[in-house]
This record gives C-alpha cells, sequence and structure tokens, in this order.
C-alpha cells in the first residue's frame, strides 16, 4: 500500500516545517528528560555517600594548599602527634596507695640479707559505679526546764536545717545534681538512670525523676533570666534551632512537630552563654519575643524567619554554604569540576580564619579585610559566571544559587572581628540535644520540654565554659534555696561561681 505524497510545493514546505516544529519539541523535551534523569542520578548518588560513605566535610590533601601556611608548625605538629606511651594520669585525681614488701629477702648468690634500695611505682584506676548513701539529718529540739516545772506547757524549738531544693522530698542536692547531669549531659534517659540506682540498691520510678527535673529547673529560672540578660548585652550573637516532639500539649496533635531554639555568645566571647528556648512552632514571632531586647549581628543560616527582625543584623554562614557545594562534589562525574573551584575558594576563606582564631577583634577585623576580601570579590565573579552554565536544579546549581542569595549576609563577617566565619559553634551545642533525643524520643508535657530547655542551657554554658556540670549543680541546688526571691545571682553565673570538688 502506498501514499500520495503531495505534490505541491507550498504543502510540502508546510510539512517540513510541521516536522521541524515537532522535532524541536521532542528534542525539548528529552532534554527536559535528561536533566530530570541527571539530577535524580545526582541525588541518589549523594544518598549513597552519605549512607554509607563517609560523613566527614574534610577535603583530601591537595585539594587546596595554601601558600602562607608555615611549613616549620607542621613538622613540629606532626612530631607531637608521633608521641607514643601512656599519657599519665591526672594529679587532681585522688590516689590510695597500696604498698607491697618482702619480710627478709634473701640474696640467691651469697644468702644474706638484702635491704631496701628504692621504689618501683606504678598507677592504676579506679572506678566505682554509682556509690548511693543516705544523709540522716538530725536536728536536735529544745525545751524549757523551767517551764516544765512551773508552767502547764513548755515551749520547745528546733535546729533548722538548710533549706532544701525539694522541700519534703528525698533528692539531697548531690542526687539531683546526679541525675540532671546524667540525663542532659550524658544523654541518659531516665528508665535507664532507675536501672542504675537499683543496681545500686535504690528502687525509685521513672516518674520521681522526672519530677525532680522538673522541680530542679524550677529552682534555676532565675539564673536562667540572669544568664538571658547576660546575652542580650552582648553584640554577637549565634542561633539555631531543632525539632522536639511533646506529646500532651494543648490543641496540638502528638505527632506535631515543637521547636527548640538555641541562642549563644559568639565563638570568641570570653564568658560564654548558651540559652535553649522551647516553642511550640518555627515563626518569627519565636526569634522576634526572644530578641526583643537585643541590637546587634545574629549569626545564622539562611532560614528567613531571621530576617527583617528590628534591631538584628544577620550574618550568614559559611559552613552552610560549604556543605551545599560538598554535595556537588559527591556527585561531580569529573575529579575537577566547578564543585571543586568553589570549594577551594571557601577553603582559602577557612585557611585565613585559622590565622585569625589566635588575634584580637580588631587585627582578626583587619586581617580579613585584607586577606579575605580579594578572595570573595574573585569568588563572587566566579558565582555569577558560573550560574549561567550550570542547570539550576542540579546539585553545583543549588550551591551556587544559595551561596549568591545569601552573599551579602556571608560576606557581613568582614564587619566584625567578634564574629566568626560559620555557626558551627551553634551546631555544636545543638548535638547534644539531638543525640538525647534519640534516647528519649519526645517531651510527655510542656512543663518537660520547657525543664529541659532550662537544664540544657545550664549544661551548655558549662561545657563552653570548661565547667564540670556536676559539680556547678551540686553548687546550684545547695546555695539557691538558700538565697531570696530577688536576691543577685551574679556570683553563681557559671563563669563566676567557685566549685570546689
Amino acid at each position: 500500500m502506498t501514499t500520495e505524497q503531495p505534490d505541491n510545493i507550498e504543502q510540502l514546505k508546510k510539512m517540513l516545517a510541521m516536522l521541524q516544529h515537532e522535532n524541536q519539541v521532542l528534542n525539548a523535551k528529552n532534554k527536559d528528560l535528561e536533566n530530570r534523569l541527571n539530577i535524580a542520578l545526582e541525588q541518589l548518588q549523594l544518598n549513597r555517600n552519605k549512607q554509607f560513605g563517609q560523613r566527614s566535610e574534610k577535603m583530601p590533601k591537595g585539594t587546596f594548599n595554601e601558600a602562607e601556611q608555615d611549613q616549620s608548625t607542621n613538622k613540629n605538629e606532626n612530631k607531637q602527634q608521633g608521641k607514643t606511651g601512656r599519657k599519665r594520669l591526672p594529679e587532681h585525681l585522688e590516689r590510695e596507695e597500696r604498698s607491697y614488701t618482702l619480710d627478709s629477702p634473701m640474696c640467691d648468690c651469697c644468702g644474706h640479707v638484702m635491704r631496701e634500695c628504692g621504689v618501683q611505682e606504678s598507677e592504676q584506676v579506679n572506678i566505682i559505679p554509682e556509690k548511693i548513701s543516705v544523709i540522716k539529718h538530725r536536728q536536735t529540739k529544745y525545751a524549757c526546764r523551767e517551764c516544765e516545772t512551773t508552767s502547764t506547757s513548755t515551749s520547745v524549738i528546733t535546729a533548722p536545717k538548710p533549706a532544701q531544693p525539694i522541700p519534703q522530698s528525698i533528692a539531697s542536692p548531690e542526687a539531683l545534681a546526679a541525675v540532671v547531669t546524667a540525663k542532659y549531659c550524658d544523654a541518659l534517659p531516665l528508665y535507664r538512670l532507675t536501672d542504675i540506682f537499683a543496681r545500686g540498691g535504690l528502687n525509685i520510678s521513672r516518674a520521681t525523676l522526672a519530677n525532680w527535673c522538673i522541680a530542679s529547673a524550677e529552682l534555676v529560672r532565675p539564673l536562667i533570666a540572669a544568664m538571658k540578660a547576660n546575652l542580650l548585652a552582648q553584640s554577637t550573637l549565634c542561633a539555631d534551632e531543632t525539632t522536639v516532639q511533646v506529646l500532651d500539649e494543648p490543641d496540638r496533635k502528638a505527632a506535631t512537630k515543637s521547636y527548640m531554639w538555641v541562642y549563644r555568645s559568639n565563638e570568641f566571647s570570653d564568658n560564654p552563654v548558651v540559652i535553649y528556648d522551647y516553642q511550640p512552632s518555627r515563626a518569627r514571632s519565636c526569634p522576634e519575643a526572644f530578641l526583643a531586647d537585643y541590637a546587634g549581628y545574629l549569626q545564622c543560616d539562611g532560614y528567613s524567619v531571621y530576617d527583617n527582625i528590628e534591631g538584628i543584623m544577620p550574618v550568614g554562614c559559611w559552613a552552610h554554604a560549604r556543605r551545599k557545594f560538598h554535595d556537588a562534589l559527591a556527585v561531580q562525574p569529573k575529579k575537577t569540576g566547578k564543585a571543586t573551584v568553589g570549594i577551594n575558594y571557601i577553603q582559602k576563606l577557612y585557611a585565613i580564619e585559622k590565622r585569625a582564631k589566635t588575634l584580637p577583634p580588631d587585627k582578626r577585623k583587619s586581617l580579613r579585610q585584607e586577606k579575605a576580601e580579594p578572595i570573595l570579590t574573585s569568588l563572587h565573579e566566579w558565582l555569577e559566571k558560573s550560574e549561567k552554565t550550570v542547570l539550576p536544579k542540579s546539585k553545583i546549581g543549588v550551591a551556587i544559587k544559595y551561596t549568591l542569595n545569601q552573599w551579602e549576609k556571608l560576606r557581613r563577617y568582614l564587619e566584625s572581628g567578634e564574629l566568626g566565619i560559620d555557626n558551627n559553634v551553634t551546631e555544636r551545642d545543638i548535638r547534644p540535644f539531638t543525640t538525647g533525643r534519640k534516647n528519649w524520643m519526645f517531651c510527655q508535657s510542656v512543663n518537660g520540654a520547657k525543664a529541659s530547655a532550662a537544664l540544657y542551657s545550664l549544661v551548655m554554658t558549662c561545657r563552653a565554659n570548661d565547667i564540670n556540670p556536676y559539680f556547678y549543680f551540686q553548687k546550684l541546688f545547695t546555695e539557691l534555696p538558700q538565697r531570696d526571691k530577688f536576691a543577685d545571682l551574679s556570683d553563681l553565673l557559671p563563669w563566676h561561681a567557685d566549685l570546689k570538688a
């Protein structure tokens, strides 16, 4: 069977134009499908790398080599890292001496009695798990002898004992400090603590331990308020947020996400403060309320709620930008490419920061403006040029677009020597909470979530100031019950507290 072909030239031209149009449409569809396939393959490769590959963002040797790096310093560091041998146990640990002697040792050669000629010493560590004891309070009573003989009644007075952190409770300051440190510092859920205490001979319910934590948080709230006032008086802050699930929250389903917002001092602060703030949402009203009395720089991720808050100047995080390029590098088909170039630029900025960390703020700012600003100018030109040559939804396209969108915030760290280059210090302060969340999964009530916020604030502030949280809580739970409601608590702030282990 044959089909008749038109012999009219005009009809043939129309058919040819129609076929060319259809071909263009098919080519566009094929190109779109190819792009979508490449993006899907990139995401698949990235998911595989995250699941099975190296999780660190550290670059392999050779990716970037800072020409100004001091080679002699590196050699000394390598020598120190190469040292081997057992480290001496810390001097502050309590020591128990055990001596070993021989009765009338005889020489194997001549049979004469041997004399002492020295001592050979060695040390072992001794760990005693959960030592539980009882404090027995004996309050002496006093009666009047004269009244006993001359009156029908006599007065009796009792020697008072110090005010306790939880009145009429069996919890001592040391017990509360142990429970709070175990849960909020060591991420131990309360049901595991009940098992640990049971092995020590103390049977105590999980509900009782939960009530202890909530009561402890109520006790320290005035101190948290003092810490917050100290935090908001600073000129540069950092912020981040993470999810938390609260089961018994009024007018909300149990599966609804709530949030733990974290605000902290910048990484160069002499007396850093970390404050956890529980909120039922991730709305702009949350940071607006917390930061109502603050004006200054706020270093954060690219979340838009931090923008346009009165008195707040948002500062970007180069770690977030680097993470985008790191994802692009993981799916880059060739050994070198645009992802490599982008990361090399960012690594140069971090190399400058490594040198700047030991400098005072004014010199840190000068070094950044001298060394980092030319790199940022070159990087911005490269980003604008590269944006036109990549797929917008590819990993490298997303990395370039994110960096350009956040550019003014990202370069703002040049304006103050008190700012860091990234917000990693806050992310490190969130990590203990997320680790604990994996163990205890959720908070039962709003009161429990607020108690966790208060106690995590103290734990992370202790960590930021290199303070042992157990001894700090022990002091707080001993001292706070003795203080008046409106007393000055500045001497109990973590960096002022006199802790004696």
